[in-house]
């Protein structure tokens, strides 16, 4: 189709072209000279003229399709693991028929569409614009489940899983968006089908949101920036009170403090630390 439609582009270029000189020669004879058109630039630009004619039509598959099947073919091709085409179905479905029940499952499908086809961050838009159109909406926990899923899964990607990375060694940016979707979740809808699961990933977020802490309080250790290290994993300690990282954070709060001389809130620090671990 790409083609045919430069082959018209083309077509049109050289009809207009030929269309100018043969007018220009017509004012030539007009005004009395000899040049003349000569049949066969006639017969070329009656062709190009009319060729468009021949050019095959766009076809729309779904042209007359209802929501019903639209719907299931979309569902078949998620099922096949086609996730564009899949996307492409449910969008002509949510502009076809905006106000029919198949629109707003159809806004939910686009956003696990892209999920599944690794495209996080348009699984992100759809989810937010779902939420955003439809917060009272009875599957809506499952779309703040779905948006946290996302985060959560982006930050245990394939790069992170060949590299061996620990979690805490990364940008927690992922991690925090995806906590915040989880307790959205389960503070809203703590009755919800996905509120036991999102618990747990919560607390596994925690624990990787702790260490990641610890991970940064270690490395202002290892480099003598006390006052950084004694910051952050006072950061991890009172922010993750529950968290198991939080032994070696108030251990490098107590090197740290010997190390500024700080024998008060040395002492303070080891205190806590024998009592709870």
């Amino acid at each position: 189709l790409i083609e045919g439609f430069t082959l018209f582009n083309h077509a049109q270029i050289m009809a207009v072209t030929l269309f100018d000189s043969f007018h220009t020669q017509l004012e030539l004879q007009h005004f009395g000279f000899e040049d003349t058109v000569t049949f066969e630039q006639a017969l070329v630009l009656a062709l190009l003229l009319g060729g468009c004619g021949l050019l095959p039509e766009l076809q729309d598959e779904t042209a007359g399709w209802s929501a019903n099947r639209l719907y299931s073919a979309a569902k078949e091709a998620m099922g096949e693991g086609s996730y564009e085409k899949a996307v492409k179905y449910f969008e002509i479905l949510e502009a076809r028929y905006p106000y029919g029940r198949y629109a707003q499952q159809a806004q939910i499908e686009i956003a696990y569409a892209y999920y599944k086809a690794s495209e996080p961050a348009n699984a992100l838009a759809a989810c937010d614009r779902f939420i955003k159109l439809h917060p009272n909406h009875p599957n809506v926990d499952y779309v703040y489940y779905l948006k946290g899923l996302v985060n959560f899964n982006e930050d245990l990607g394939l790069f992170a899983g060949l590299s061996n990375q620990d979690l805490s060694e990364r940008d927690p940016k992922g991690a925090r968006e995806a906590f915040e979707s989880f307790r959205e979740l389960v503070t809203r809808f703590p009755e919800s089908r996905y509120a036991d699961d999102s618990r747990k990933r919560m607390q596994y977020l925690v624990n990787s949101l702790a260490a990641h802490e610890v991970h940064v309080a270690r490395y202002y250790y290892r480099r003598g920036a006390y006052v950084a290290a004694v910051n952050r994993a006072k950061t991890a300690v009172t922010t993750f009170p529950q968290a198991p990282a939080n032994e070696e954070a108030l251990f490098l709060m107590v090197k740290s403090y010997d190390a500024l001389g700080m024998t008060a809130p040395r002492d303070d620090a080891d205190r806590v630390l024998r009592k709870n671990f």
